[in-house]
């Protein structure tokens, strides 16, 4: 019996390269754990239940701490539109309630207020609130 639990050991780490998302791995732990549990003469029941304590620990402790460990220096650097909100623009065209244009990061965009009441004149410096599809919307602080 402790050969199957190794066999088992060995194929889920060999699987996990594939993976790469530590839960394999941890079952993997857990199937080591029961081979020798199985190589001490436990009997069956003793077997499963140290697969499954090991594997739970290594799920529920060891992988969160290695998840942290490999992810803590990941750049949260926003893309796309997202990068876009907060950012000065100029007015290119007098943009009010209904619409404008600004130039942003060096591009063109369509524009509206925010606030439906501001209106912004030619070269005033605007600051993106939120972007709605190709328009940026507007607030002059």
């Amino acid at each position: 019996m402790p050969v199957i639990w190794l066999v088992a050991g060995i194929l889920l780490a060999a699987a996990e390269i594939i993976t790469t998302d530590f839960v394999l791995i941890m079952l993997a732990a857990g199937a080591l754990g029961a081979s020798a549990a199985a190589a001490l003469d436990a009997p069956p029941i003793v077997q499963v239940i140290v697969f499954a304590v090991v594997s739970a620990l290594g799920l529920f402790t060891v992988r969160p701490a290695i998840k942290r460990h490999i992810h803590r220096n990941a750049d949260n650097t926003k893309m796309g539109v997202e990068a876009l909100e907060g950012t000065e623009a100029t007015v290119i065209e007098r943009v009010t309630g209904s619409g404008g244009q600004v130039k942003l990061g060096g591009e063109l965009w369509s524009a509206r207020a925010y606030d439906a009441t501001q209106v912004m004149e030619v070269g005033a410096r605007v600051r993106v609130v939120e972007v709605e599809g190709a328009t940026a919307l507007v607030w002059k602080e």
